[in-house]
């Protein structure tokens, strides 16, 4: 059976509360320990069930975000998440109070416990219709986002389409193609205030209803962490402003010369060659044709995963009309079937995301016979496999990109070095406005261009009034979406540099290492996976210097004007 044949019918709501309470009644009532494990795994079970149809009908969703039938579904489990969410909370609140926790502990691990009392926190019964609201503006921002048709040079283009023309080697396609992006969310830039606004109130609303000064810990809360708080962040975020931003300085100084440009603007930064980017030498049959011979060479593990997506049709990758926009990958447990979803271009992009995202569905895949809680890690440490794997792609880099490789390595790498200030600006703007959710959309817009100006100095916008105003970041879904999530991609690069260094010194260790992590799926917090990799941890004062030094002595070996 393959992906376009997995069965969908919309659970019932009440005969899942109805079956998940009979279970739940096994649990912390008295009951021994036996008993209760054979609980808690049903529970799983049960869940598993349910959790298929919602990624499901997700899925189906984002595919074609005009089909009527799976809009009405998505707009159901909108609805109806945070009923699922109480019953997950009755859940917690059991294995918590269980006479039999050292038996538990045992049988499941002492994250699971960590999780669930932070977990514990995040939700009330009288918080559901906020939940509900919080929801239905996700849906609504990914709706309007997804809608775009942008007329550019006679033809219409989602935002996704537009990439080639962004990256044009005509300056002036460049320009206009960015121009045409902006107008679109200046157009729309009502309805985006409105959204967000209304985000910021029900979530600050939530946070104080649960007992939280705002929605700042509720946020990092949401996301399982257990191993730092914001204090840790910030001090985090300083070590990318004093090492980082000004070695990415050097680097769009380096871009501007060898594109013979003296006073680049943003649109400018989008291209990184004059004889244009890096880009796959193939469609996309192609590319997942190479992809298959990657995986193949790169180890048993990794050929059995990657055959299993292709025979059970569990790539969309073509970017088309009324498709959600980016890239992601979800699991589908009754299937045991990861899912990749994107929309490729014809970029460099494309490549990355038969990296990326298969790093994503590869752990998945390693651990998806652990616990439910366990499958997936926290988000920072689910973003190491991924981007890590980009890095271990590279010996075959050479089969998609031929005469562009040393391109696509050298801005590959620039590239990632790049986006850690990018990462650290959206993080500090959400705490910006989730500390003070009295600011206005005028404000929000201030505060964003202020931190723009300290975390990436050389932006400059030219006549792009929208974004000279402070309206890039209406452009990162994550801000609507998964607050607090984008410092996670982050502290997960620069572990992933760790690996680009380990494999460059023994690649048959490094994939060893890399496998490991795998296999752990989340059944270790984020910082307890740092350790059994023997990485080094990004927190610590100086690591992030030490981490970029090598990064860094291969950038600086490059003669970038050749490529």
């Amino acid at each position: 059976m393959t992906f376009n044949e997995f069965p969908y019918q919309r659970p019932s709501i009440e005969e899942y509360k109805k079956e998940a309470k009979t279970i739940l009644e096994s649990i912390s009532n008295g009951k021994d320990a036996a008993t209760e494990i054979k609980a808690i795994k049903a529970f799983h079970a049960l869940n598993d069930k349910v959790e298929t149809m919602i990624t499901l009908a997700s899925i189906r969703n984002s595919i074609d975000t005009r089909d009527e039938y799976y809009e009405a579904e998505q707009a159901f489990f909108d609805e109806n998440m945070p009923y699922l969410q109480e019953i997950s909370n009755e859940f917690t609140n059991k294995i918590l109070t269980s006479k039999n926790r050292e038996a538990l502990v045992k049988e499941f691990g002492e994250l699971l416990f960590k999780q669930a009392e932070v977990s514990k926190k995040t939700f009330k019964p009288e918080i559901v219709e906020d939940l509900q609201l919080e929801n239905k503006l996700s849906t609504e921002y990914s709706k309007l986002t997804s809608s775009a048709q942008i007329e550019f040079e006679g033809s219409i283009y989602n935002l996704s389409q537009m990439a080639p023309f962004v990256q044009s080697t005509d300056r002036e396609t460049r320009k206009q193609a960015n121009l045409a992006v902006s107008k679109f969310f200046s157009d729309n830039l009502e309805a985006y205030d409105r959204i967000y606004d209304d985000m910021v109130q029900v979530r600050t609303r939530i946070a104080k209803r649960l007992g939280y000064e705002n929605f700042v810990q509720l946020g990092y809360d949401r996301f399982g962490r257990t191993d730092y708080t914001s204090k840790e962040v910030k001090a985090y975020r300083e070590q990318i402003y004093e090492t980082v931003v000004p070695l990415v300085n050097e680097l769009t100084e380096r871009k501007a010369k060898r594109l013979g440009i003296k006073n680049p603007q943003s649109y400018d930064l989008t291209l990184s060659f004059l004889s244009g980017n890096p880009t796959p030498k193939g469609n996309k049959d192609w590319q997942v044709e190479k992809a298959t011979k990657m995986y193949k060479e790169m180890s048993k593990e990794t050929d059995e995963f990657f055959t299993f997506m292709l025979k059970n049709g569990l790539l969309e990758l073509d970017s088309k009309p009324g498709k959600q926009g980016g890239g992601y990958c979800t699991f589908l447990p009754s299937y045991n079937a990861p899912f990749i979803f994107a929309n490729f271009n014809g970029t460099s992009h494309d490549v990355d995301v038969l990296t990326h995202e298969a790093g994503h569905a590869f752990q998945v895949y390693q651990s998806r016979n652990l616990i439910p809680e366990y499958r997936w890690p926290t988000m920072e440490a689910a973003e190491i496999h991924s981007m890590s794997m980009e890095f271990l792609a590279w010996p075959w880099i050479n089969e998609f990109f031929l005469e562009d490789t040393e391109k696509y390595k050298f801005s590959h790498l620039a590239g990632a070095v790049t986006f850690l200030p990018y990462g650290a600006l959206v993080d500090h703007f959400q705490h910006e406005v989730y500390e003070n959710p009295s600011l206005t959309p005028t404000e929000r817009r201030q505060v964003w261009r202020k931190l723009e100006k300290q975390y990436l100095p050389f932006k400059k916008y030219d006549e792009d009034e929208f974004l000279e105003n402070g309206g890039f970041w209406l452009r990162q879904g994550h801000i609507f979406s998964s607050p607090f999530y984008y410092i996670d991609y982050t502290l997960a690069q620069v572990c992933a540099f760790q690996y680009w260094t380990k494999s460059r010194e023994d690649y048959k260790k490094a994939w060893e290492s890399y496998l490991s992590l795998c296999k752990l799926g989340g059944s270790k917090s984020f910082l307890g996976l740092v350790e059994a990799s023997k990485l080094k941890n990004p927190f610590i004062k100086g690591s992030i210097k030490e981490i970029i030094k090598p990064i860094k002595e291969y950038l600086d070996q490059v003669d970038d004007k050749k490529l």
